[in-house]
């Protein structure tokens, strides 16, 4: 199932939430990234729809399996390149920015390879 960079980016958005909070309310998405309740409330339905995630009684958002894979995929994305661009002069803000722009439209074979070119860099440094 593809999902749009919006989608992308409330899943990606849910899983760091989680990660800091240990749980995820539409309230805090809405905070997380900048936009309206209601913005949130329409996302929400679309990636319930689409099997992505569910809320449970209390309103917490929970992940289906195919909503953790992808979340998890874009988040690994944007934490690789984050450190990336960090890496070679870039400044965290900035990385950060550029990061989010990239995760959603690199190739599954161009991350893979600056994946593996990052791997032999570092490789290379400890040794």
């Amino acid at each position: 199932m593809a999902i749009h960079k919006s989608g992308e980016d409330y899943l990606e958005a849910i899983l760091m939430i989680q990660k800091e909070k240990g749980m995820c309310r539409s309230i805090d998405i809405a905070h997380h990234l900048n936009v309206s309740k209601p913005s949130v409330s329409v996302a929400m339905g679309s990636l319930r729809e689409n099997g992505m995630i569910t809320t449970n009684a209390d309103g917490y958002m929970c992940f289906t399996k195919a909503g953790f894979k992808i979340a998890s995929e874009i988040y690994a994305r944007h934490v690789l390149l984050t450190e990336f661009l960090t890496s070679i002069g870039v400044s965290p803000d900035i990385a950060q920015e550029d990061a989010c722009k990239i995760e959603h439209d690199i190739s599954p074979e161009t991350f893979s390879a600056l994946k593996q070119f990052i791997a032999e860099q570092s490789g290379k440094n400890q040794a």
